[in-house]
């Protein structure tokens, strides 16, 4: 047991390690208030339908959304838009509609997959599957072909309206600059620490993954990060050691 705690803190850095456990929780609540005062309501996730956001989880994997929303486009113009048009559907025809996303070969597979096990193992009724209790529900999801975690709590967040923390590339890059994890911190030891240090309450899980995200893109980039205009820019390690002289924990950022 003692080896395990071990192996799971060296993916924590000194800020997480040394702040006591009430004083993360109030310092995350402090991130997400400079996030939304910087973005306001992010409207995540974009879709009419449990079954369109299940869809669109699946084709966003490794892409970008503006690729997934013209994919979303084309299969809702050719009335593929269901689990049930896309259980029917030939496989030729989902992979046309969803070139735009890259890998659609291997996507409309999944989507096939994932589409015949609600067909197989809930008489289509993907209501009936999302009701399920969390635990089993996200287990069910894991077992499906081409659902691996991030997706699964797309799915469990988006679709089934669980707290169910969603971890990203783009998580995992804000807060190793942040100075909070290990850039290579596994997705399952992230997603515990954060719903171990936040409640579970799954409108908060949605607006904290979506205000992420908009750091992520507008700011937080892979190279040559915005920290100048970033509203986290206060509290992290990496904007202060770029911009010492520019940023203090009481500058305002500049407006996206």
């Amino acid at each position: 047991m003692a080896n395990e705690r071990k192996d799971v803190d060296r993916y924590f850095l000194e800020k997480a390690q040394r702040t006591p456990r009430a004083q993360l929780t109030a310092d995350l609540y402090e991130l997400y208030e400079r996030m939304f005062h910087h973005f306001g309501d992010r409207r995540w996730w974009p879709a009419e339908t449990q079954e369109e956001v299940i869809i669109g989880a699946i084709l966003v994997q490794g892409v970008a959304w503006s690729n997934t929303a013209k994919a979303i486009h084309n299969l809702r113009s050719q009335d593929l838009l269901s689990l049930r048009a896309i259980h029917a559907a030939a496989v030729e025809d989902i992979e046309a509609c969803i070139v735009p996303t890259r890998y659609y070969r291997a996507k409309a597979r999944k989507l096939k997959a994932f589409a015949e096990h609600v067909q197989t193992h809930h008489g289509g009724d993907i209501g009936a599957m999302l009701a399920q209790p969390m635990g089993e529900l996200r287990s069910e999801l894991l077992s499906i072909y081409g659902i691996g975690p991030e997706t699964a709590d797309d799915i469990l967040l988006y679709a089934a309206g669980l707290p169910s923390f969603v971890v990203d590339t783009y998580t995992r890059r804000i807060f190793h600059r942040l100075g909070y994890t290990a850039p290579d911190i596994p997705y399952e030891v992230m997603r515990a620490w954060f719903m171990d240090h936040l409640p579970p309450e799954a409108p908060l899980y949605n607006q904290y993954h979506a205000l992420l995200d908009a750091v992520g893109h507008n700011c937080c980039t892979n190279r040559r990060p915005q920290c100048e205009r970033c509203p986290l820019a206060p509290a992290c390690n990496h904007a202060r050691a770029a911009y010492s002289a520019e940023i203090s924990p009481h500058t305002p950022p500049q407006p996206a």
